[in-house]
């Protein structure tokens, strides 16, 4: 992870609204001198609406007391592992399912070093273990500290692994006297990013998005047919970010899911192409995930084809319907596509080709012979070119994370087109 100087944000008006009315922060603190700057976090928090509750490790009750934050919260400071709760549930799982963000600040090496690796020897890295809320983390220590290998190996883990937000320590002079990148955000810098990250996911709220997903399956007989290894894992990945970001998601699937949105189970490239046909007018944008099969077979045998004496079969093969290009030629200007490449060889120039030849405006690439990724697998590492020519390399991840940043750059896509036909 390579760390940039961070830029102070004075003069931060949060507290004259309240952007973060309704959401419920968990503020983790761990033991460096940057602790006593956890009141003024708080503090800043609790004005801009949100409800907060204070973690502290056992080390961070060296540099702050509990009375501090609960006074300042209002609410109860939490510190012990096996401390006694008021009724039966336990506690870290109690306020950790609770909570819409984890808010570690400051996050010492120590602490870094935990969570990349899964060690949960007290209440906090017990809670982030056992939450599904969104994580993020100010770094503070020393600049070399900060520096080390180990450090920036444990960083790039939580950010690119496990997708945590890292707000940048920033460029002076550390408890030591040291001078370096290393001391922590400034708390306003602290909080924008905060109020960013969770009012994110309302970006979309006012959007409808098309998703595909899965690989269509091609009938030779009632009992084979041509498909791919495509295991739907990424269109689903995307149809969930983007509902979670209030987008009102139809999820057009060969794999059956469960879900809160409508899901349309298809089979085949024709029965793909009717049901996102069907979607396409009303949608805002289309996430073409799905591998669609280039060909299907001619005729398909209504008997099972049984075995001969010959060696060989002969099966003709007909083009399937290119979906995303015959939907590219008639996209509205407000409309969005997205489209995916999957390649195994000339990635670049492949998706490149696509991207405007098909007159999308992204692709997704990703180069399939790489072992361990790609099809069947809960990661993959991308390249996202854009019609501008933007180009943008995500290292291996969580397909789900990849879906996150994907509708992040959506929701910025939605943002110019509106001030462009504003216009």
């Amino acid at each position: 992870m390579k760390m940039k100087k961070g830029s102070k944000k004075r003069g931060s008006n949060f507290e004259s609204f309240n952007p973060l009315e309704n959401k419920t922060i968990l503020l983790g603190v761990s033991g460096g001198i940057a602790a006593y700057k956890a009141c003024d976090i708080a503090s800043l928090l609790r004005r801009s609406g949100a409800s907060v509750h204070a973690v502290l490790t056992p080390n961070a009750r060296e540099f702050i007391t509990p009375l501090s934050l609960t006074t300042i919260t209002r609410n109860q400071t939490h510190c012990e592992q096996y401390g006694p709760t008021a009724d039966w549930r336990p506690e870290h799982i109690d306020l950790a399912k609770k909570c819409d963000l984890i808010l570690i600040a400051p996050a010492t090496a120590d602490i870094i070093a935990k969570l990349a690796t899964g060690i949960c020897d007290d209440l906090l890295t017990t809670m982030v273990l056992a939450s599904q809320a969104k994580v993020m983390i100010a770094p503070a220590m020393n600049p070399v500290m900060l520096q080390h290998p180990a450090t920036q190996h444990n960083l790039s883990i939580l950010e690119n692994r496990y997708r945590y937000d890292i707000v940048a320590p920033e460029y002076g002079e550390v408890a030591c006297g040291d001078v370096g990148l290393g001391k922590m955000a400034a708390v306003e810098s602290i909080i924008a990013a905060v109020a960013a990250r969770l009012l994110a996911h309302q970006t979309l709220s006012t959007k409808r998005v098309l998703v595909t997903a899965g690989g269509t399956r091609e009938p030779i007989d009632p009992v084979r047919f041509i498909g791919n290894r495509s295991s739907g894992k990424m269109g689903i990945a995307m149809a969930d970010s983007a509902y979670s970001r209030g987008a009102d998601v139809t999820l057009i699937s060969t794999v059956d899911v469960e879900r809160a949105y409508p899901v349309i189970v298809v089979e085949t490239a024709q029965e793909m192409q009717e049901a996102v046909e069907a979607e396409f007018d009303s949608c805002d944008a289309l996430v073409m995930t799905a591998a669609v099969a280039d060909f299907r077979p001619l005729a398909v045998s209504a008997q099972k084809i049984k075995k001969t004496e010959s060696e060989d079969i002969v099966l003709e093969l007909t083009k399937n319907p290119d979906i995303i290009d015959l939907l590219g030629r008639v996209k509205r200007k407000d409309q969005v596509i997205i489209g995916f490449a999957a390649e195994s060889e000339a990635l670049l120039s492949n998706a490149a080709s696509k991207l405007k030849r098909k007159n999308l405006d992204m692709i997704v690439g990703n180069d399939i012979s790489v072992p361990d990724i790609g099809f069947g697998s809960d990661d993959n590492a991308v390249v996202i070119l854009s019609a501008e020519g933007t180009r943008e390399s995500l290292p291996r991840m969580p397909k789900r994370a990849i879906a996150d940043h994907i509708c992040d750059l959506l929701s910025e896509r939605f943002q110019v087109l509106e001030k462009e036909l504003a216009h």
